[in-house]
């Protein structure tokens, strides 16, 4: 299962995410469930640093399925909404019955 945090401050901006685990769904290189996920969080990344001036931190760990992100100050209105995009992403495949039993999504206060 692929256990994801988003962390999200008490003015309710996300401050960033954790993503951990293989979904579990196929075999490794036929998983579409992971597949998906990673799309969304590694574009989501990448878009942040590309289309905004805000300052972030990530550590992954391939081998563990693990991506920690985290803005190093609250983020723009921009990383906002590419974060709010990939969150959308997920809850949508967790709203899925075919793919919920595979993603658990939290929400955690920083």
């Amino acid at each position: 299962m692929i256990n994801a945090t988003i962390y999200v401050n008490s003015r309710h901006a996300y401050m960033g995410f954790d993503l951990e685990g293989h979904a579990g769904y196929s075999e490794a290189g036929t998983d579409i469930v992971c597949a998906a996920v990673s799309v969304l969080v590694i574009n989501t990344i990448n878009a942040v640093e590309m289309y905004t001036e805000d300052q972030m931190n990530c550590v992954t760990d391939e081998e563990n399925g693990m991506i920690s992100f985290r803005f190093d100050r609250e983020p723009s209105h921009d990383a906002q909404l590419l974060v709010k995009t990939m969150i959308l992403g997920l809850e949508s495949m967790s709203d899925n019955s075919e793919y919920e039993p595979y993603i658990d999504i939290i929400f955690e206060e920083v």
